[in-house]
């Protein structure tokens, strides 16, 4: 089956995005406007992954649970699981990692996680925007070593890129790379290529998607769409 897929969206735990973006108006939005398979990547951290994922359910939608996780290289990186657990066990490895920097909310915004109905559970004291002391490669041992999809974001973008950060695209086992419009000269080694919103206000959402085509209905599915598309590229 052929199906619509977001990568790559924000709620309202990143501190850059709106505190609109709860995780029921980011699966309500993308539901309405045809998103079929929907990820949930806040920075370095997973903490609305539980409602994002419940909601997801609900409304019919597959979700991909993770984080965008900032590198030591100050390069963003998707790392998406098939559970809301696997994302938080996740999650605390990045934690770990993360510099810890006092958040401040006149400054950078507010950092709530919130369930499924909006009520706000907590607020995070240091700011998600730092960057952690992973490496790019170290990042995706771990990543994929705990059975996530590593996908470098916004490789075309002209900040907090690996291309931007590093000026070309090192060797890896990339799971696929985000691009934004396209990669252009840039040698992409018949990687899968993937899209997201990047959503970072409700109006972001399902502005940029692409489609896979699926085995099964399943982060397995989605796992192997992209090693078909990377064996059909290379």
């Amino acid at each position: 089956m052929e199906v619509v897929a977001d990568f790559h969206n924000h709620s309202c735990l990143s501190p850059c995005a709106s505190l609109e973006m709860s995780p029921s108006v980011l699966v309500k939005l993308a539901a309405e406007r045809g998103v079929q398979v929907l990820a949930l990547t806040d920075h370095n951290s997973a903490l609305n992954t539980p409602a994002f994922e419940k909601l997801c359910h609900q409304a019919g939608l597959l979700p991909l649970c993770g984080l965008e996780v900032t590198t030591i290289e100050e390069l963003h990186c998707l790392c998406l699981f098939s559970t809301a657990d696997e994302a938080l066990a996740f999650g605390q490895i990045v934690e770990a990692a993360l510099l810890k920097i006092p958040n401040r909310p006149d400054k950078w915004g507010d950092q709530p996680w919130v369930d499924e109905n909006e009520n706000i559970l907590g607020e995070v004291s240091f700011w998600l925007g730092a960057a952690t002391t992973l490496s790019l490669s170290s990042l995706g041992e771990l990543c994929l070593g705990s059975g996530g999809l590593w996908i470098p974001a916004h490789v075309d973008r002209p900040s907090q890129s690996i291309t931007s950060q590093l000026g070309y695209i090192p060797p890896g086992a990339y799971s696929a790379l985000e691009v934004r419009e396209g990669l252009g000269n840039l040698k992409d080694d018949g990687f899968a290529l993937v899209r997201g919103s990047d959503a970072h206000y409700p109006e972001n959402i399902a502005g940029r998607t692409c489609h896979l085509t699926l085995e099964s209905w399943d982060f397995h599915g989605v796992r192997d769409s992209l090693k078909n598309q990377a064996k059909n590229r290379g």
